[in-house]
């Protein structure tokens, strides 16, 4: 009878014997001279946008004297807010009547800029169809024209539908000046999101518009939010448009226009220019500060989705 050997399985490595290996030290990187450029320039770009800030704030506290002779100075006795407290009972603009209807045309804007830029955006990036990308470089191409080459067709246009000093052509004037920007963005960010998810909606019965706004919309939660900053932003800050548009016989002014108005009989008057100018401004600095991570998000996000 024939006995069957087995091989024996090959035996273990021997031990190793010395001191287990140290984890490798990587070596810092080499700094190059932009090491310290970088911060230098970005701390030169700083300094120069906060400076006018500064000048502002400081001097809507101080009497006409100080501001002639230091501006850049601190008030001498503390800060005074009695130059503050003028403003709001200025009889040339009423600061709070102007918050009002700023803030009507910034909300009228962003909601009418939303539901037409919106859709507009998604049948553009759905559709493969070549009339359709022209259609969108048409738009882009908007983002090109200066707002202030329009105003006179503008107005011209405007007087013929009977909307010149009225609040629906201003709205539907500022309106049209977002369009562009905000399809562009839009479609941009509505073609990283997969397709799928318009597949499975229309096998549930779901129309393309049911589709976009149930569905595709509340996923374009971060890039409305930028776009609507920005619009807040373009609609606060703009007085060319108001001034031309709604004129000073509509008796409507903006938060810009309403400090022209306030400030044109007294331009040596600097305690009424800079706490004006202040007021104006405040609401817009703080609503910066606490959306401003909003803005890189919603920029960034269309190139972060899979």
């Amino acid at each position: 009878m024939t006995l069957t050997q087995h091989a024996a399985p090959p035996a273990p490595p021997a031990a190793a014997t010395g001191p287990a290996p140290g984890p490798t030290r990587r070596r810092p990187p080499r700094r190059g001279p932009g090491f310290l450029l970088r911060p230098a320039f970005l701390g030169v770009v700083a300094l120069l946008m906060l400076v006018p800030l500064y000048v502002l704030v400081v001097n809507a506290f101080k009497s006409q004297q100080e501001i002639l002779t230091d501006p850049f100075g601190l008030p001498a006795d503390g800060p005074t807010f009695q130059y503050i407290d003028e403003v709001f009972h200025n009889a040339q603009f009423d600061i709070m009547r102007g918050y009002a209807v700023t803030i009507l045309f910034v909300v009228c804007v962003n909601v009418l800029s939303v539901a037409l830029a919106g859709p507009a955006a998604y049948v553009i990036a759905r559709s493969t169809r070549r009339r359709y990308r022209a259609l969108m470089v048409f738009f882009l191409a908007g983002t090109f024209i200066p707002s202030q080459v329009l105003v006179i067709p503008v107005v011209y246009v405007l007087k013929v539908l009977g909307l010149m000093g009225t609040v629906r052509g201003f709205v539907l004037f500022e309106t049209v000046l977002t369009l562009p920007f905000s399809i562009f963005l839009y479609a941009g960010y509505i073609a990283t999101i997969p397709r799928e998810l318009d597949q499975a909606a229309a096998v549930d019965g779901a129309g393309r518009i049911r589709t976009f706004w149930r569905i595709i919309f509340p996923l374009m939660r971060p890039v409305v939010a930028t776009m609507v900053i920005l619009n807040t932003f373009s609609v606060w800050n703009d007085f060319v448009n108001p001034q031309i548009i709604l004129g000073p016989g509509s008796g409507l002014y903006t938060v810009t226009t309403g400090v022209y108005a306030a400030v044109s009989q007294f331009s040596t008057d600097y305690t009424v220019v800079f706490p004006t100018l202040l007021l104006a401004i405040a609401p817009l600095l703080v609503f910066f500060v606490f959306m401003q991570r909003h803005i890189i998000s919603g920029l960034t996000a269309g190139s972060t989705r899979g």
